[in-house]
């Protein structure tokens, strides 16, 4: 679990409570704010790696500085949506939801930490009218739910949406 909270410091992300373990089922599908857990000893084992995820809990408005770094843009982005920053089977992940001032529609990023850095694997941008996605999650045990279908990998346009979720594939 150090990799994730070299994740969270990395990316200026402040944590709201402390990193938990949940079962990735349970997480993926929970869409508000995870609750705060007591401290996960940093020797902490998950008893089934396959099957559960170490989580830290995050405060939404502390990604803007990131998204505001990572775009190069101040503003351009506005979190409407809590974060998740995880780990799950050794691999270190964050999803962001966004409102992009600049295009006027809904944005999900998701990026994945590697040892050569952050990567974005995710993006998709939605409106009640149109959504658009690059994915690039083939690699990965996730997809994008998006009306009802979960993609994860390609580059298109589908049908508009209120809403995208992230999860397991």
């Amino acid at each position: 679990m150090s990799k994730l909270r070299n994740v969270l410091i990395g990316a200026g992300i402040a944590a709201v409570g402390a990193v938990g373990v949940k079962k990735a089922v349970d997480y993926f599908q929970n869409k508000k704010q995870q609750e705060a857990l007591p401290e996960t000893p940093e020797d902490a084992q998950i008893s089934n790696p396959e099957e559960e995820v170490a989580f830290a809990v995050v405060e939404t408005s502390s990604v803007q500085d990131f998204l505001d770094k990572s775009f190069g843009k101040s503003g351009r982005y506005n979190p409407n949506r809590p974060p998740k920053v995880f780990e799950y089977q050794d691999k270190q992940y964050m999803v962001i939801w966004a409102y992009d001032n600049e295009k006027s529609k809904n944005q999900m990023l998701v990026f994945q930490y590697t040892d050569s850095g952050r990567q974005m694997i995710a993006s998709v941008g939605y409106t009640d009218s149109a959504t658009d996605y690059n994915l690039k999650m083939g690699n990965t045990p996730f997809a994008v739910e998006i009306n009802g279908a979960k993609l994860q990998s390609g580059e298109g346009e589908t049908e508009g949406t209120s809403d995208v979720d992230f999860v397991l594939a």
